[in-house]
């Protein structure tokens, strides 16, 4: 950083103070606080946040210095909200994927297409956006998720929110929307998959399910190869390795939210 776009000293400690600040107005906060969810405390312990992480850049753009802080970022929800005796709930998820082997997965689509005796060489089979459209047809989400290198697609990160509401809603209501005007003070409880959390589960025993789950991969490839130079995708789904073939490295980190209060105990 140049010196013209440095801070100045001055600004330096004025971020100093409202760290002092912040701190006092979080414990007067937690003095205060009216149960274990209270939303000042809430909002103090954000705002406190925001000032050590203020201070912390500027001490280190100024004096190349660092704070022992550790900054979080926004893992946790807001206080929970919603009613405490819930009588109807939602499940979002959300799932994403990379195509890492469009081919693959052409040929997946293929097999499930000949399974249903529509023949192979259709055009639905024969591009990436058709053969993910009759796997999705064809396979639960959850089954593609254990199997997810069967079809040659690569985890990403996931998401499941389970959200409290009042009553059910009407038949159709929010089809148009489905995932709009969620509102995260009625999160129940959510859990998250990511690879940035497998270092906090680095147990070093995932070789050998990475080793079983390639040989898998490799049988399954020399009976799609065959399929393809054949063209006798007839095996359809009987071919596919079953659920007892699922090659996971993936670690599940759960984050719940604030509890239902009349759930606690």
């Amino acid at each position: 950083m140049s010196d013209a776009a440095q801070p100045t000293a001055a600004e330096v400690r004025a971020a100093a103070e409202a760290v002092k600040t912040a701190l006092d107005r979080h414990l007067a906060a937690v003095e205060r606080r009216s149960g274990e969810e209270d939303p000042a405390v809430y909002d103090a312990f954000n705002e406190l946040a925001a000032a050590a992480e203020a201070y912390d850049e500027l001490l280190y753009d100024r004096y190349d210095e660092v704070t022992p802080f550790e900054i979080p970022g926004e893992d946790t929800l807001p206080p929970y909200t919603g009613p405490e005796e819930p009588s109807a709930l939602s499940v979002l998820i959300r799932r994403d994927y990379a195509v890492a082997e469009p081919q693959r997965l052409m040929a997946q689509a293929r097999r499930v297409e000949a399974a249903d005796g529509e023949g192979p060489g259709l055009e639905t089979s024969d591009t990436v956006h058709g053969a993910l459209g009759l796997l999705f047809g064809e396979f639960e989400p959850d089954e593609i998720a254990s199997r997810h290198k069967e079809f040659g697609l690569e985890e990403g990160d996931s998401t499941l929110w389970v959200t409290a509401a009042d009553e059910s809603a009407e038949p159709g209501e929010w089809l148009e929307a489905p995932f709009e005007q969620v509102d995260p003070q009625r999160v129940v409880c959510r859990f998250d998959v990511s690879a940035v959390f497998d270092e906090d589960f680095d147990d070093g025993d995932d070789g050998d399910d990475d080793e079983e789950g390639d040989a898998d991969l490799a049988e399954l490839d020399e009976d799609l190869d065959t399929a393809v130079s054949t063209g006798d995708f007839r095996a359809g789904r009987q071919g596919l390795p079953g659920p007892d073939r699922r090659p996971r490295s993936r670690r599940t980190r759960r984050r719940a939210g604030a509890a239902v209060p009349a759930a606690r105990g």
